[in-house]
């Protein structure tokens, strides 16, 4: 299915978030084209058919690890909106960006399945709900402690999308 495809009057329906995070003080610094490249994302939303007032940038975690959510207002705040089913899409330029802490990464995508809210980076639009055993499918492309576990490009993601989760 093709981006677009993915995308309904439901969930243009709701805002479109885009998450901005660098690590530390010195990335901001040192990294502008990273940090330009994220709030781009914004036009991607639109892009994708949300009106440019329902597409919000949330940067309150730059400067942050994304090792815990600890400390990330930003964060808290995103994955509370998803729960409460407000938010249609959360973007980032990389999933990581999201979380690198595993249990908070499966918090995002459980909740993000069970409001029917999308998630994109600059390679794809995703949809957890269109996982048919979501548990089985985080599991296979889990590697402990590494990015495996928290890219939706990893194998599980793929076979789930594809509806071919053991």
């Amino acid at each position: 299915m093709s981006e677009r495809g993915k995308v309904t009057e439901q969930h243009r329906r709701r805002r479109a978030v885009v998450y901005v995070r660098q690590s530390t003080l010195h990335q901001v610094e040192r990294n502008v084209e990273s940090s330009a490249r994220q709030y781009a994302l914004r036009e991607r939303a639109i892009a994708l058919g949300w009106p440019a007032s329902s597409v919000v940038i949330v940067d309150e975690d730059t400067g942050r690890s994304g090792a815990t959510s600890a400390g990330r207002i930003g964060f808290k705040e995103l994955v509370a909106e998803v729960g409460l089913g407000q938010l249609g899409l959360v973007l980032a330029l990389d999933v990581s960006r999201l979380a690198r802490c595993s249990a908070d990464w499966h918090q995002l995508l459980d909740l993000c399945a069970l409001t029917g809210t999308l998630i994109a980076d600059a390679d794809g639009v995703y949809s957890p709900a269109e996982f048919q055993r979501p548990a089985a499918a985080r599991l296979e492309g889990h590697d402990v402690g590494g990015r495996a576990a928290l890219d939706p490009r990893a194998a599980g993601w793929r076979v789930a999308q594809q509806g071919r989760a053991r």
